[in-house]
């Protein structure tokens, strides 16, 4: 058979696709991707939506494919056959599924509390030599965690834990291990509201007491649309002062917002975040078209 898949918006690998293309790779068929005109000969077409802006996309595939995806409708799943295929990819999950319920995410309605899928082995094609574990929360289960962390020194593993892992379950013991592993890029951990700063700044006297260099860690700052200029630059402050990356991760709603695109500019360009803020508008080609938004504030 020929097999369809339409990827409409991911901007990382659709693990879900992935499940589908194996399982119809093993059985000896045909996988198409994102050729809609393969529509009026394929054998089956299979649809992924993520983000629910994004649902219109799906109306020309209504009624001749499978559609899933968050975006689409949180509570579909697939097929258990399709559902247990490891795609070995070199990226993917252990477990799924967290702890929180932070409002801004859809993981514990569509995943569930935390459960394990799976292992290091379920993922590594056994010749890449960098792995990224895309994991919600497994700090959330030390144990699988450190188990996890065995296999990748076993197999001498450069790993990326993509989705961050949460500071407000470390301890030393995890901290060790966190900071034993090779790793391509910084630890990944998130600072997503002004009110977490005290349990944040725990965490980081914790990391460099068993010891994080200093700009060997990246912590995501998230921009709701409730926050104002100040809330997401006292976080990114505290942070520089701290000598912590940071990637600020706007929502969606204030993409468009221009204080928070310059704040953006100066906390994801790794380089110029070792500047101060007021340093990286004045003297940055790139950055001084943001000078004038700013003067109203007062930025130390």
């Amino acid at each position: 058979m020929k097999i369809l898949l339409i990827d409409i918006d991911s901007t990382i690998p659709n693990f879900a696709l992935k499940k589908i293309e194996k399982y119809y790779l093993d059985k000896g068929d045909e996988i198409i991707w994102d050729f809609p005109m393969a529509r009026f000969y394929a054998d089956k077409i299979f649809v992924s939506c993520i983000f629910p802006e994004n649902k219109h996309k799906c109306d020309e595939w209504e009624g001749i494919a499978e559609i899933g995806g968050t975006g689409y409708d949180i509570k579909k799943k697939l097929p258990p056959e399709i559902e247990s295929v490891k795609p070995r990819i070199n990226w993917g999950f252990t477990t799924r599924g967290c702890i929180r319920k932070c409002y801004f995410c859809f993981v514990p309605e569509k995943e569930g509390y935390i459960h394990v899928v799976g292992d290091v082995y379920d993922l590594w094609d056994g010749e890449a030599k960098f792995i990224v574990i895309n994991d919600n929360n497994i700090l959330a289960l030390p144990e699988h965690f450190k188990m996890i962390c065995s296999q990748l020194k076993k197999e001498n593993l450069i790993v990326d834990f993509e989705q961050g892992l949460d500071h407000r379950l470390l301890t030393d013991d995890l901290a060790q291990e966190i900071l034993s592993l090779k790793r391509k890029y910084p630890i990944r951990f998130a600072f997503d509201d002004i009110k977490q700063q005290n349990v944040v700044e725990k965490s980081i006297k914790l990391l460099k007491k068993n010891g994080l260099k200093d700009w060997n860690s990246r912590w995501y700052v998230y921009v709701s649309p409730t926050d104002d200029f100040y809330s997401v630059y006292n976080r990114m402050k505290y942070l520089w002062e701290q000598k912590q990356g940071v990637y600020v991760m706007r929502d969606r709603t204030v993409i468009k917002n221009k204080e928070f695109q310059a704040l953006s500019c100066w906390g994801n360009m790794f380089g110029a975040f070792k500047y101060t803020f007021k340093d990286i508008i004045c003297t940055s080609e790139r950055m001084k078209i943001y000078k004038g938004l700013f003067d109203k504030y007062n930025i130390d």
